[in-house]
């Protein structure tokens, strides 16, 4: 299998960690999408990263569907569970900690994107996709309480989405400070950082 993606996308770097989690073998292909030569049309037409190319060709596109995939490649560490309830919980930690990651890629599109003009960026539309950063960060602080994972005693997909989005945040606005109001996420962004899956993987 080979992925095409970004070494600082947090989108990839969930695919990836579920990867070094399930110790699956792969061909990592760097790819820029914002380059203008960039072929990611070829293997994803939406010009999108991650995108997982199958050994006969064809391709699988959006994290959340590749990593639900991958979970079914090996036994190996389960990272989504079964049961309905369960599995439904997790999914709706992926999706809190993607909704966050959302929300900074567009605040930061509009900060920084080299084709809009200065005059062109919106104070009003960063400020809301900041609010929504925010609050994400402060639902996952509710969420996760004092226990040891997001969705209980193991690690599984909800602690990876979520220490994704942390760290790409962290990475990407460091004026966030989510780790002074939020004790409980820092210990376990710490605790997930010990695992070679992400210390290998950070942005």
């Amino acid at each position: 299998m080979k992925l095409i993606g970004s070494a600082a996308s947090p989108y990839v770097r969930k695919v990836r960690v579920v990867m070094a989690e399930k110790r699956l073998d792969y061909q990592f292909a760097i790819e820029d999408v914002w380059s203008a030569d960039t072929a990611i049309a070829s293997s994803n037409p939406l010009g999108k990263v991650p995108c997982l190319v199958m050994e006969g060709g064809e391709a699988m596109f959006d994290s959340r569907v590749i990593v639900e995939y991958l979970d079914t490649m090996s036994p190996v560490g389960k990272l989504i569970p079964q049961q309905s309830r369960e599995r439904a919980e997790v999914k709706t930690w992926e999706a809190l900690a993607d909704g966050v990651m959302d929300a900074g890629v567009l605040l930061r599109l509009e900060a920084t994107w080299a084709h809009r003009a200065e005059g062109e960026r919106s104070q009003a539309w960063m400020d809301r996709q900041r609010g929504k950063v925010v609050a994400g960060i402060a639902a996952m602080a509710k969420g996760l309480g004092d226990k040891p994972f997001c969705s209980g005693i193991h690690l599984s997909l909800s602690d990876i989405s979520v220490g994704c989005a942390l760290g790409w945040i962290e990475f990407r606005f460091p004026e966030i400070d989510w780790r002074g109001q939020y004790a409980n996420l820092a210990k376990l962004q710490d605790k997930l950082m010990l695992r070679p899956s992400f210390a290998e993987t950070k942005p």
